[in-house]
């Protein structure tokens, strides 16, 4: 056989039948540099990573204030609850308008948990049937200090609080408020998806600019967490300017822009009735539309045929 030293490139033809028995190095004749004799058995390529396990995680979120976020964030809840889906709805925002949306008057929630002052058994309550809540509120200015007060890994206090209960769900849906605050950040380190609700109106768009510039800064850390749904909200026929919007949307963002949600003054009266738009007006454009959002994220067509 053929080999070649390393060292100096000089080709040595071997007897292999006087090669001794468990020898593995051969010397240059030339150079007296000793190499290995055989090639190394490479070794076998690592198995491919697991996919992701556990419940779908979703965040909705966008900088800007006033475009359905709470709204779009239970009513998602809902309507996969409705669709036979255990889901946990947890309210990341200081005004806790999910529970309100709701109906409900919790006397604990995500403070609690993240704090650890109560068990989690004590934290999330049943909204409705596969639908869970873990409420915001105004308590939650003191976990966005606590964040601030850590040294490093403050980016997963939400993580850490929430993937120990979230293996009795198949979705987590996660409601965000408005702006750019330590809480944001930490949905961010926690989903893997997310949906952009985006009101027809050129000063969202500039918001939605702006806070794609802030998710790619998260990116660089966590490569996970991506952009999947731009939900346009208030779509109202009756006005020419949101369509124009709505095209330009559909040119900039192609695939990723959902169903619109059309403007319906059920969605606004919904919430001062405790009830989701399914329950106040299940025949509405509003509940239609949401529907729509469901059957999308889910990939289930037949669903609520």
């Amino acid at each position: 056989m053929k080999v070649i030293c390393p060292q100096c490139k000089k080709e040595h033809n071997i007897d292999e039948s006087k090669i001794p028995v468990g020898a593995t190095v051969a010397q240059c004749r030339a150079c007296g540099h000793r190499f290995p004799l055989f090639e190394p058995v490479p070794e076998p390529a690592p198995e491919p990573e697991s996919p992701k396990t556990g419940p779908r995680r979703i965040g909705v979120t966008l900088s800007k204030g006033g475009v359905g976020k709470t709204t779009t964030s239970v009513n998602l809840a809902a309507g996969l609850a409705l669709a036979g889906y255990k889901v946990l709805l947890v309210d990341t925002d200081t005004q806790g308008q999910a529970s309100y949306l709701l109906g409900q008057k919790p006397q604990a929630g995500l403070t609690e948990l993240v704090t650890g002052e109560l068990p989690a058994a004590e934290t999330i309550v049943q909204a409705r049937e596969n639908l869970w809540l873990l409420a915001g509120g105004r308590s939650l200015a003191g976990v966005k200090r606590m964040i601030d007060r850590k040294d490093f890994g403050g980016e997963l206090t939400l993580a850490e609080a929430l993937e120990p209960i979230e293996k009795d769900f198949d979705f987590v849906i996660v409601d965000t408020s408005p702006g750019w605050d330590p809480l944001t950040v930490n949905v961010l380190f926690y989903v893997y998806e997310l949906i952009t609700p985006v009101s027809l109106e050129v000063m969202t768009l500039q918001g939605l600019v702006e806070f794609l510039k802030s998710l790619s800064s998260i990116q660089k850390y966590r490569s996970e967490v991506t952009l999947n749904y731009i939900l346009p909200t208030f779509l109202d026929k009756r006005i020419k300017n949101p369509d124009a919007i709505l095209e330009k949307l559909k040119d900039l963002y192609g695939e990723y822009v959902c169903t619109p949600i059309r403007y319906n003054v059920r969605l606004s009266e919904s919430p001062a009735y405790g009830k989701t738009i399914f329950e106040y007006a299940p025949g509405s454009h509003g509940s239609q539309d949401y529907r729509d959002l469901v059957r999308k994220i889910t990939g289930r067509p037949e669903l609520f045929a």
